[in-house]
């Protein structure tokens, strides 16, 4: 199945999810740019309990759960504690948002998915009126950024070779390639 003609919705997560979400994060595929399974899950605890800002949602094709997308906001990692390893962050503008997206399930992987789950993600969050979107992938994950630019995203030119193993790609309206 491929996301073109399919129906693509977002729910958020719930501790139901939790098991789910654990085996994507165990997945090679997801380890790899994700890190420590029990770690990420921590996280997720964190914000579906409120003790996090950042919004989880389940990625659904067709009414299934196909992947995993969450928003952050820039102001509330805007501290010491990730400026030091993100020193990036300051030039960030407080009121941008960052979405960080996997497909859980290996099987649909290089479908067109992630980069359509991203477009209609942003779509709900420009409608939400946020203006600034950004997303930080490793630059060497190079099917994710290629995904990201297919869903309009950019590197922004003033941070490119500054991130260390990051870039930081902006959401530019005029280079989405989905709605065209």
């Amino acid at each position: 199945m491929k996301a073109e003609g399919a129906s693509l919705g977002f729910e958020p997560v719930a501790q139901r999810h939790l098991p789910l979400l654990r085996s994507w994060l165990e997945a090679p595929h997801m380890r790899e740019w994700w890190g420590e399974p029990e770690k990420e899950l921590g996280f997720i605890r964190d914000m579906i309990a409120g003790r996090d800002t950042t919004r989880p949602f389940l990625i659904l094709l067709d009414g299934e759960p196909v992947g995993y997308i969450q928003c952050w906001f820039v102001g509330h990692h805007q501290n010491r504690t990730w400026m030091d390893k993100n020193p990036w962050l300051a030039e960030l503008p407080a009121e941008a948002v960052g979405v960080d997206l996997s497909i859980g399930r290996p099987e649909m992987l290089s479908r067109g998915v992630g980069s359509a789950a991203l477009a209609a993600f942003t779509r709900k969050l420009l409608e939400e009126g946020h203006t600034t979107i950004i997303i930080d992938p490793d630059s060497r994950n190079l099917r994710a950024v290629r995904a990201y630019m297919k869903a309009g995203f950019r590197p922004v030119p003033h941070l490119e070779g500054r991130t260390g193993d990051t870039l930081i790609m902006q959401y530019d309206p005029q280079a989405d390639e989905t709605t065209t």
